[in-house]
């Protein structure tokens, strides 16, 4: 017997082959490769400039109060002039040279009294320049703490810092240091510092604050 409904059927055969179609699109489309715009992008390399130093690592210092010394690292940028845009590494001399303005010393000045030497130099050349100093790194000052530290070394006398700071900085004591016998090396100068007491709150005039060069020594 013929069914009452051929038109039915008819459209549920139809129904069942374009639901059929589809499936095997979409699980080809699933199986290709993800366009190249739409992957996670390769991480790119970290910027490094000429001198070694990486870049985007700012050293925090005061821009009108810490003093620029030989070896410090600069960034000075210049708005709208890459050409007068770079990493400038502050000579022995205590120099620095700039295309236009050529040699400059830089060596005694705060970041913030460079840059507007900079800017009036550059006026003669260029309409209303727009000039940052951003310190890098800092190599002039330095500190050296040596012995049975967890991280002896040399650091960088960004601000002020006192001998106990120092070795807070250098990770405290290994497990055998004598904290009552640190001497700190000043030129020929040896001064004592019983970490035990200062920490105790006595005796706080030999936790002086420390000078480019001095080296605490921790037996």
């Amino acid at each position: 017997m013929k069914s009452a409904f051929p038109g039915m059927r008819l459209a549920w055969f139809a129904a069942a082959a374009f639901l059929c179609a589809s499936a095997a699109a979409w699980a080809q489309q699933s199986e290709a490769p993800e366009p190249a715009s739409a992957q996670a992008p390769a991480q790119a390399p970290k910027a490094e400039s000429a001198s070694g130093v990486p870049a985007g690592l700012p050293a925090s210092v005061d821009p009108n109060k810490f003093d620029l010394g030989a070896e410090d690292v600069l960034f000075i940028r210049v708005w709208r002039e890459n050409d007068l845009t770079g990493t400038h590494v502050i000579r022995p001399d205590g120099k620095i040279t700039l295309p236009l303005i050529g040699e400059m010393t830089a060596a005694g000045l705060t970041p913030a009294a460079l840059q507007k030497e900079l800017t009036e130099s550059l006026s003669k050349f260029i309409n209303n320049p727009q000039v940052t100093v951003q310190v890098q790194a800092v190599r002039s000052k330095r500190y050296y703490v040596t012995g049975e530290v967890i991280r002896p070394g040399a650091y960088p006398l960004v601000v002020p810092t006192t001998a106990f700071e120092a070795i807070t900085l250098a990770g405290g004591f290994r497990e055998f240091a004598n904290k009552k016998n640190i001497t700190i090396a000043r030129g020929k100068e040896r001064l004592k510092f019983n970490y035990n007491d200062v920490a105790k709150g006595k005796n706080l005039s030999q936790n002086v604050l420390l000078q480019d060069g001095d080296t605490i020594i921790v037996p």
